[in-house]
């Protein structure tokens, strides 16, 4: 995707304004109805929006808002923490790429250790019936939800038949490159864990982006004659393989610049670093970035990250990572 194209995403972001309801005790819109689907549409991928685009369309011809249900913490953070996935996108990140979708709403369920124990049945009756006065419910084939996972696609269907709403279950949609798998969040983070950025945007629909602070670090990169923007990534936050990739990075004030990113442990200088560090290079850049959120893109896988000899080699190696980043994003 190149610097042009990340523009027309940004814009069309921002042109689009959802309700986020937080307050689930009443309805947001007293007389009305809503036709939505529910999960934690973790990354808002090409199957998340295939669903949330035929909530869309029965809502408009049924004459219904569109509704987006999700929780503020995925689910798995909370029942079985020790195993719960990394995020592909936090909160923040969600709510604006379900707002870009085009959706009326999105419904935030707050998700604590007193909302696991809440029965699908429940759940149910509390938000798609009390609160959002639900006509039709879109969700996967696969769909689970409620205590310990009970509830799925059947038992909506038998709630729907007391409460007055249909259910349409969508068949999961298949993955282009061929292989017999649906698009799913795991899938991407498998991509990501192998450093298959380019798989990873093909079924997110768009560059995988990481988030976080530009903080202080130890300046070798300038020191080596190659300034880099060191983006502190929360922990729970999903990120590419180790190695170098070559991307982009937007500036609060909507500036996107090409870059070549550095995502590993520097082994040429640490032997035994306890944790990976995300650098990004802005080509042709030359400014003040600490401090400042940071979205960094990720284009394409260009090398694995390595050992070298010496400070000579890598500076090498990091003049031809350059040039290769500026020529791929070209």
């Amino acid at each position: 995707m190149s610097a042009r194209q990340c523009r027309r995403v940004l814009i069309r972001l921002a042109s689009f304004v959802v309700q986020v309801i937080t307050d689930l005790s009443e309805s947001p819109w007293p007389g009305e109805r809503s036709v939505i689907t529910i999960g934690a549409y973790d990354g808002v991928h090409l199957g998340h929006q295939a669903v949330i685009e035929e909530v869309k369309q029965l809502a408009a011809q049924h004459a219904c808002r569109s509704v987006v249900v999700t929780f503020d913490r995925h689910p798995a953070s909370v029942v079985r923490p020790e195993s719960a996935p990394n995020l592909l996108t936090d909160l923040e990140q969600k709510l604006e790429l379900l707002a870009a979708t085009g959706v009326d709403a999105t419904a935030v369920v707050r998700f604590d250790e007193a909302q696991s124990f809440e029965s699908a049945t429940d759940f149910v009756e509390r938000v798609l019936v009390h609160c959002l006065a639900t006509r039709t419910v879109v969700v996967g084939e696969d769909f689970h939800f409620g205590r310990q996972r009970t509830g799925n696609v059947a038992l909506l269907h038998d709630l729907g038949l007391s409460n007055d709403f249909d259910v349409y279950p969508r068949a999961l949609l298949a993955r282009a490159d061929g292989v017999e798998e649906p698009i799913s969040s795991t899938a991407i983070r498998r991509a990501l864990a192998g450093g298959q950025v380019e798989l990873a945007a093909e079924m997110i629909g768009h560059p995988f982006e990481a988030r976080g602070k530009v903080v202080k670090g130890d300046q070798r990169g300038r020191l080596l004659g190659f300034p880099t923007a060191n983006v502190e990534v929360p922990n729970k936050v999903c990120v590419p393989a180790d190695g170098v990739y070559a991307g982009f990075y937007e500036r609060p004030n909507g500036e996107i610049h090409p870059c070549a990113i550095n995502l590993g442990r520097r082994p040429t200088f640490y032997e035994h670093a306890d944790h990976s560090l995300l650098e990004a290079h802005l080509l042709d850049f030359d400014g003040d970035l600490y401090g400042e959120p940071a979205h960094v893109r990720f284009a394409h896988f260009l090398r694995s990250e390595r050992k070298f000899d010496g400070i000579d080699a890598l500076i090498i190696q990091l003049k031809h990572d350059i040039e290769h980043a500026r020529a791929v994003l070209a």
